[in-house]
């Protein structure tokens, strides 16, 4: 009587678990939140169109900035999409099991950011008409060939290793989500593969995460190293640097950990997901933001103390404008909000609370996004031939406002494909989460 009782209890906390973490329609603030993105969206996409007319003189970018804030948006959603690697892959590797119900989240954030990452290159393409060029006529010895290859790579991979987990949970929503529509309950069926957890299907499914959890490593830190390589392989002041590839993937892991927590936060609050996101979660990604916050402090220091300390002639302009010039302003603004501040208020336990956190990841993201404006555009006003009898405005590089809605619909985009993919398939793991629960009332902890 006891086990029928003790196994009744586990099917009933089974399906509390299942109906908590199933996808849930929109509300009011959900269509909202859609109708806005895709009015960004849409104007951004107008705006694009009239690029193509009249080509990039509808940018700020000239003969002497030719890379402007697309790159920096580039760069910007290559750092953000290692967060899929950190989450998915190095943790697991590592038997970090508490970052579990943060899986999911990470890779959907991946998945989109590296798509945008692919679009923003065309995007910043004069011709974007010439892309197969880049196909057809490579050489390897151009480092964007590689970034090409490298970013096709760890898409393919992304994607695999968001779907791959979520065959068991696509089974689940089959048999259990027949209130939807009938397109829905039709995708997820397709989408399962005829999963009906056999033994041996569970042992493939886990050997191929484990393969892919391996490959996407150095994967992840050769789209970094070959993003820093655009910028080392040259003479220019800035970029001329050895420390550039440690430097682009401390700065990745520090800014996809802050995506994450963000994410958590508006999950957390926009689903009532208080018992699987849960503080110790949080305070979990604040510690570890903390020890990724320091790695990337000590490559920022490294990366400007070197070139100050010999100050050659064009390196030292390019440090006083930084740090005493025009761009002063950002420069300390990005270091003391997006990094200094952060280390210090996640010291404390208070501080990685759900709401400061989130406040905290905010702050780290957009410190982020400006740190790579800072890196890509400062060094294109020093070339090593004087600006001499050119307009004004080609000495000086502000983007235009067309220029500004076309990457904030960029941005747009990707928190739209987060937004579906959230609204399409349960953001939490189900399938692992039952386990962990059977596992923990059979006395091995979950958060361990």
């Amino acid at each position: 009587m006891r086990n029928k009782v003790t196994t009744k209890a586990s099917g009933d906390r089974t399906d509390a678990i299942t109906m908590d973490l199933m996808p849930r329609p929109f509300g009011r603030l959900g269509h909202i939140w859609v109708a806005v993105l895709l009015i960004i969206c849409a104007i951004g996409l107008y705006f694009y169109i009239e690029q193509i007319r009249y080509g990039l003189g509808i940018t700020a970018m000239r003969d002497y900035s030719t890379w402007g804030i697309y790159i920096a948006n580039f760069v910007f959603f290559v750092a953000i999409s290692l967060v899929g690697s950190l989450m998915s892959a190095i943790l697991k590797l590592s038997g970090a099991h508490w970052r579990t119900p943060l899986t999911r989240i990470s890779e959907i954030i991946a998945v989109a950011s590296i798509l945008f990452a692919a679009l923003v290159i065309v995007v910043d393409m004069g011709r974007p008409d010439r892309f197969m060029n880049v196909l057809l006529h490579a050489r390897i010895q151009s480092p964007i060939t590689w970034d090409v290859i490298v970013i096709s790579t760890y898409l393919v991979i992304s994607l695999l290793l968001l779907y791959l987990p979520l065959i068991p949970d696509l089974a689940i929503l089959r048999d259990h989500h027949k209130d939807g529509s009938k397109w829905q309950h039709n995708l997820y069926k397709v989408l399962a593969l005829g999963w009906s957890h056999h033994p041996e299907q569970e042992k493939i499914l886990r050997r191929s995460e484990q393969i892919l959890a391996i490959l996407i490593i150095p994967v992840a830190f050769g789209i970094h190293t070959v993003t820093s390589w655009l910028f080392a392989t040259t003479l220019r002041p800035g970029w001329d640097s050895n420390n550039f590839g440690p430097y682009f993937i401390s700065g990745a892991f520090m800014v996809g950990a802050g995506g994450v927590i963000a994410a958590m936060y508006i999950f957390r609050k926009a689903y009532s997901l208080d018992n699987y996101l849960t503080d110790k979660h949080f305070d979990y990604m604040g510690k570890l933001l903390v020890l990724l916050s320091l790695v990337y402090l000590y490559f920022n220091i490294n990366e400007y103390f070197v070139p100050a300390y010999k100050m050659k002639a064009a390196e030292s302009a390019h440090l006083k404008q930084l740090f005493f010039g025009s761009y002063s302003p950002l420069f300390w603004s990005v270091q003391i909000f997006g990094m200094v501040i952060p280390i210090l208020v996640l010291m404390f336990r208070r501080g990685r609370k759900p709401f400061p956190m989130f406040v905290i990841a905010i702050m780290v993201i957009v410190g982020a996004w400006f740190k790579r404006f800072l890196i890509v555009i400062p060094t294109l006003s020093h070339p090593f031939i004087p600006m001499t009898r050119v307009p004004e405005s080609w000495q000086h590089y502000m983007p235009t406002f067309k220029e500004w809605w076309i990457t904030g619909s960029t941005l747009a985009g990707a928190l739209l494909i987060i937004t579906f993919l959230s609204r399409l398939f349960p953001i939490i793991p189900i399938a692992e989460t039952i386990e962990h629960e059977e596992a923990a009332r059979k006395g091995k902890p979950i958060l361990d």
